[in-house]
């Protein structure tokens, strides 16, 4: 029974270590892609459109 709850701790132990390695890899690149398309809906809102329909030029 020791060796399960062992084994159960561990693979949780790795599993943590794995998910926290990916956040802190993607998390920059989730940062630059907000402030990209922030940039973007600015750019959309001050630029003078023509057409105020809400479903663009379609």
């Amino acid at each position: 029974m020791f060796w399960k709850i062992l084994g159960v701790v561990v693979l949780v132990w790795i599993a943590f270590a794995i998910l926290g390695a990916l956040i802190k890899a993607l998390f920059p690149i989730l940062i630059v892609t907000g402030l990209i398309f922030g940039l973007y809906l600015v750019y959309k809102a001050v630029s003078g459109s023509k057409n105020k329909s809400p479903l663009g030029k379609y």
